[in-house]
């Protein structure tokens, strides 16, 4: 068995919510969910399908509620990050793979 160093900086909060991941190499939207989040980055799970790399730089759409929308004035909050962790145990599963990405 291996150990695995904690490399995280920030503190992760659980939440589960809707988002959509543009990514340019397929010119297109994959939709996922996200699993944790901090501040600097953000831990999802998308198709398996998604033609995603470890480098890829991706654009990230969070969907705001109608109220959160009116409070913010915007239907989304748009965040642009780097893939740097791909983990695909479970997809045969799951017909998902996790993907790490360091906000930029």
């Amino acid at each position: 068995m291996q150990a695995i160093a904690e490399q995280r900086k920030e503190n992760r909060s659980t939440l589960a919510w809707p988002v959509s991941v543009w990514l340019p190499e397929a010119n297109r939207f994959f939709n996922g969910r996200s699993c944790n989040v901090s501040k600097t980055g953000v831990f999802l799970r998308i198709p398996l399908t998604a033609p995603i790399r470890s480098g890829h730089i991706v654009e990230l759409n969070f969907p705001r509620t109608p109220d959160l929308a009116m409070e913010k004035g915007q239907f989304a909050r748009i965040k642009k990050g780097k893939v740097v962790r791909i983990d695909r145990r479970n997809m045969l599963e799951t017909a998902e793979i996790g993907i790490g990405i360091a906000f930029q």
